[in-house]
């Protein structure tokens, strides 16, 4: 895990700082996404009616999707010295670009915009994230992510 100082985060704003390992997308994650968001919709969760679509069969939520970055997050660890917490702290700008069918894989690849001390211990980072789809051309989505660390 990489721990940097006002002086060496410098040296690592503007680059690629992780890629998470690949995730398969199951109907069950689907499905269990559907039930805990009361998101039922039918290209997500009926996979005969979803094999009639354009899509061929059941797509994962975009928020499915997009709440995976919490997870792919463990790949690109940059935190500030001396950090005993970090917080979500949203998002500017998330686009879907591509629907992630289910049985795909998936994985997050991170890239740190800025970081920026916003009062003395706590730290603003912000990532371009995008969410590939093994085998696509498209990615299934980017994403302006902020994170909040706070330290001693």
């Amino acid at each position: 895990m990489a721990t940097f100082t006002r002086e060496t985060i410098k040296d690592v704003i503007g680059t690629e700082v992780g890629v998470s390992d690949w995730l398969t997308v199951t109907q069950d994650m689907v499905n269990q996404f559907a039930v805990l968001t009361r998101d039922p919709v039918e290209i997500h969760t009926n996979v005969e009616l979803a094999r009639q679509t354009p899509f061929g069969g059941t797509i994962a939520h975009g928020l499915l999707t997009l709440s995976l970055i919490g997870g792919f997050c463990t790949a690109a660890p940059v935190l500030m010295q001396g950090i005993t917490m970090g917080l979500n702290y949203g998002f500017d700008k998330v686009r879907f670009i591509a629907p992630v069918k289910t049985g795909s894989r998936v994985r997050g690849r991170f890239c740190l915009r800025s970081m920026e001390e916003k009062k003395p211990g706590q730290w603003l980072s912000a990532f371009d994230v995008t969410i590939e789809i093994e085998g696509e051309d498209k990615p299934a989505l980017i994403a302006e992510w902020l994170g909040m660390q706070f330290a001693n």
